[in-house]
């Protein structure tokens, strides 16, 4: 089959619909709230299914509740799936997730406009509970235990039992939204950045290498408490001075040598807190991210040796945890490559890098070949109410999306 080179999607559509799914869980200021199976959750995911029929597409909904738009192909052959999320942070923005859904609605709705069909059928998948528990992409990639019987619950102590039934799905059917290689050819997502390395670096979209390792640690720091004034400095066991060279600790492993890698204290409490008396005790996490295990973990042995030697110059006791681990999901060299074509086709500017956020193309790159497409995020904000991404930037996200999905089939199909 050869590549259609001559689509472009409707970039006034594409603005319409996201201005249109930004209006359902409005907030004052111009973002969004729609939590996970929350009513305005419920109300967009009936506006998806709309713009899914509207645009070509039958529409399923799994036992994870995702909702599922299938554009048929001309051939029996795995799926070509794209999507997002829909759910939001409590103050979000118009753009994390709900672009790379409403994308790949409009690339459907362009194809089908044109009386045009690819030999592989395409999927939108909208993935349930993406800012909670990623109940939605877990269940497709198979790695949630449906059997645990003591399931995940949210915040507010609800189960998510409760909360898939009032969305259509089912826990006790849990195993059969799972997916594998032989039902989708491969995931391609495009997403806002949510940072600003392509500002940064002055280019157009992101080719993302992969999504990185999340090590999280817990940290607890034991000192003396003591009185503020009748403690002489060389006499004090102080948790929060030991803490402070922890932090610069863990910066410099990060720092040092340079590379990708990032490390961040992100929460710290000291014990008792007063003004007047030497801390004796801190409690803190690390959060330690890269594409590469390797990396990680030389930055976990770094630290441990930092821990011992601040430990007993501060005459404190410091004992790391782990907490949270998330392996690395690498992209496809090959969909990469393909993207980076793409681009270069459509003279738009383009620039490898990590994804060090979490995304639902995390779990699916488990188990099939996965790819993500990044468009920028003005000054670096995301998960807040003014994220923005320009219609421009959205619009050439989504063509490289078409366009890549297009590329892909036609050489996917080579292969079967």
């Amino acid at each position: 089959m050869a590549v259609i080179t001559s689509l472009r999607i409707n970039g006034d559509r594409l603005q319409q619909r996201l201005n249109a799914l930004a209006a359902i869980g409005r907030l004052p200021e111009g973002g969004v709230r729609r939590i996970a199976y929350s009513d305005d959750d419920l109300a967009a995911r009936q506006w998806v299914t709309a713009a899914m029929v509207e645009a070509g597409m039958t529409v399923t909904c799994d036992a994870a509740g995702n909702i599922i738009g299938r554009y048929a192909g001309k051939k029996s052959l795995p799926a070509l799936a794209t999507g997002s999320h829909i759910d939001t942070v409590p103050a979000g923005g118009r753009y994390d997730g709900t672009l790379g859904v409403l994308a790949g609605i409009e690339v459907v709705a362009t194809l089908h406009e044109a009386g045009q069909r690819l030999n592989h059928p395409i999927e939108v998948i909208v993935f349930t509970d993406e800012e909670g528990e990623m109940i939605g992409s877990k269940a497709l990639a198979g790695t949630v235990n449906g059997d645990d019987p003591e399931p995940l619950r949210r915040l507010d102590g609800t189960a998510i039992q409760t909360c898939l039934q009032r969305i259509g799905g089912d826990w006790d059917a849990l195993p059969t939204a799972r997916r594998t290689a032989q039902d989708m050819a491969a995931y391609l997502e495009l997403h806002v950045e949510q940072g600003g390395v392509l500002e940064s670096v002055q280019r157009q979209i992101g080719v993302v290498q992969g999504i990185v390792s999340l090590h999280r640690y817990q940290v607890v720091i034991i000192g003396r408490p003591n009185h503020a004034g009748t403690t002489p400095m060389p006499l004090r066991q102080d948790a929060l001075y030991a803490a402070s060279l922890l932090v610069a600790a863990v910066h410099d492993v990060a720092a040092n040598p340079p590379g990708d890698q990032v490390a961040t204290v992100g929460y710290l409490t000291v014990q008792p807190n007063a003004a007047n008396i030497v801390p004796g005790r801190v409690d803190l996490t690390i959060d330690l991210r890269d594409l590469s295990l390797a990396v990680i973990n030389r930055m976990v042995n770094h630290l441990q040796q930092r821990i011992q030697a601040i430990a007993s110059t501060t005459q404190t006791k410091i004992q790391m945890q782990p907490q949270h681990a998330v392996d690395p999901t690498l992209a496809s060299s090959t969909i990469q490559a393909t993207i980076a074509a793409v681009c270069d086709r459509l003279q738009i500017s383009h620039y490898s890098m990590p994804s060090r956020a979490s995304h639902d193309a995390q779990e699916i790159g488990r188990i099939t070949p996965m790819g993500m497409i990044f468009v920028p995020s003005q000054a670096g904000v995301s998960h807040a109410e003014d994220e923005y991404t320009s219609p421009e930037q959205c619009r050439q996200g989504a063509d490289v999306l078409l366009n890549t999905l297009l590329q892909l089939d036609s050489s996917f199909e080579k292969l079967n």
